[in-house]
């Protein structure tokens, strides 16, 4: 590779430039520049040429048609061993331009700062994004920069290589500029979709960073990162050892439950993404016990969530049980002093996390399947109360808490409650009938005393069997979504028994 001679620079992030400008200007490097970059390098007392006057064309359509320019484009595309590139590049009286340095109008802060449509179409850049693509193309000939990140990277590989570039670190730069156009590209094409309400568009890109690469996936023998939409996760880690693939897996799924409880009172214990006790209460020590009862054994080794500040009171009933995380919306200072004891304990702090994606995806292979999360709001309509029996407030209540739970338990999936607090959980099962057993098994075994005590199930009951365990239980009222053929025989029964029967509209499964 020959030495660069001619830089072009057009960035949106002008930190860190004054290094790389003393690197380009040590090894003879004419800068070509335009509008705010090309003020920022002459500001730093730098020689640069203007764009206009190395293309003698004035920028036009308020600065919308800068770089767009033949003598630019022909400057980075052309093939420096081609006589006919050669040929054209001499008839036209243009030059090579051999380092391109680019980072585009920033779009994704834009999205976060404005909600004018018009604003946001002025920070879509075009002219970044051609010129990345084109030095990104020919990058056996031109060297390709997209982060002031590579600006290091870049002043090493010039005085190792006496001001030229090595051809495997061009196309290494190739790579990850396509992957910035594409990313880029990505975003914007999000936002058009989420403007017009397209939720499953014919074509559908993805973009994200990544966050971090555990030390191995759900296994061993696998290979596992965490990417975000986000240059974070909107979790932060605050003291133990690194978060692993499962201890990821089992966060997400313990904060969309906590999140999803009422501010401030709510406590969940997930084990293996599935929760083993959720409890709502004023009374936060309380709120943690009482999900704790559900199923103490299941608990060890699990993740706490809960919506709101732990205490020193609760630190230190936390610090009886074996935890792999805790997640809080907040530590008090003497609680992190109590809990900090443990050394690999996580203690992660969700105060900033909530909910804004509303897709939820599963890999196959080389297919994806999408869906909407199952994030629906409850209003009474919802709910039709078919058994002559009626509940009372509160048992429509501990109801209505029992379903709202069954949607984040693996499907067959059963909650039995009182006192909106979970008292036994079946998950998982292909019989519906044996996740009643199970719910009913860890009940008798935690839970020696229950009042009031609902059941909910994520779907209907097939058969007349599965919510005649539950009553002979003690389960004196029932939520189940319509829809089965034998609905009739579900409500005779619950006549028959004095059971409260109330149907949802709604399906919950989570497979």
């Amino acid at each position: 590779m020959k030495r660069i001679k001619t830089a072009l620079i057009s960035v949106s992030d002008k930190k860190n430039l004054r290094p790389l400008l003393n690197s380009l200007k040590k090894n003879n490097i004419k800068i070509i520049s335009s509008g705010g970059t090309y003020k920022e390098i002459t500001k730093l007392k730098f020689k640069c040429l203007e764009v206009s006057k190395f293309t003698h064309s004035p920028e036009i359509l308020e600065g919308r048609v800068k770089t767009l320019h033949p003598k630019i484009h022909a400057g980075i595309l052309n093939k420096r061993k081609s006589k006919t590139h050669l040929r054209d590049i001499k008839d036209n009286n243009f030059e090579n331009i051999d380092l391109v340095i680019a980072n585009f109008y920033p779009f994704e802060l834009t999205l976060k700062n404005t909600k004018n449509h018009n604003k946001i179409i002025e920070n879509i850049d075009v002219g970044g994004p051609t010129m990345v693509r084109s030095a990104a193309k020919n990058y056996k000939y031109v060297t390709v920069i997209t982060s002031s990140d590579q600006y290091e990277e870049l002043i090493k590989e010039l005085e190792k290589n006496k001001g030229s570039t090595s051809l495997e670190f061009r196309e290494k730069l190739s790579r990850i500029a396509f992957t910035e156009t594409a990313y880029y590209d990505s975003i914007i094409s999000d936002y058009f979709n989420k403007k017009n309400k397209i939720i499953f568009p014919k074509k559908k890109v993805f973009y994200a960073n990544l966050i971090e690469t555990p030390r191995y996936g759900e296994n061993p023998h696998q290979e596992s990162a965490i990417y975000s939409k986000n240059n974070s996760t909107k979790i932060s880690q605050i003291h133990g050892k690194q978060l692993s693939y499962n201890n990821y897996n089992d966060i997400f799924s313990a904060l969309t439950i906590s999140k999803s409880l009422p501010k401030n009172i709510g406590t969940v214990i997930v084990k293996h993404a599935n929760p083993c006790g959720v409890s709502i209460n004023k009374n936060h020590l309380i709120s943690y016990k009482s999900a704790l009862t559900c199923d103490p054994i299941s608990a060890f080794g699990g993740i706490v969530s809960c919506n709101f500040k732990i205490n020193k009171s609760l630190a230190s009933e936390l610090n009886k049980l074996f935890l792999e995380v805790i997640i809080a919306n907040g530590f008090d200072n003497d609680a992190l002093k109590l809990l900090k004891k443990k050394k690999n304990l996580r203690l992660i702090d969700a105060t900033n996390y909530s909910f804004k994606e509303i897709l939820r995806f599963v890999s196959a292979n080389e297919e994806i399947l999408v869906q909407t999360e199952d994030l629906k709001k409850f209003s009474n309509k919802d709910f039709k109360v078919v058994s002559k029996k009626k509940p009372t407030a509160k048992q429509m209540k501990n109801l209505i808490f029992a379903f709202n739970i069954c949607r984040y338990v693996k499907s067959n999936a059963i909650v039995l409650a009182a006192n909106e607090t979970t008292v036994g959980i079946g998950s998982g099962q292909p019989s519906r009938l044996d996740s009643c057993q199970i719910a009913i098994d860890k009940m008798t075994k935690f839970i020696p005393t229950k009042e009031e005590l609902v059941a909910a199930s994520d779907a209907f009951f097939p058969f007349v069997d599965g919510i005649e365990k539950l009553v002979q239980s003690g389960v004196t009222a029932v939520i189940q979504p319509s829809g089965s053929i034998r609905d009739k025989e579900i409500i005779n029964f619950a006549n028959e028994t004095d059971t409260i029967l109330v149907f949802s509209k709604t399906r919950h499964f989570r497979h």
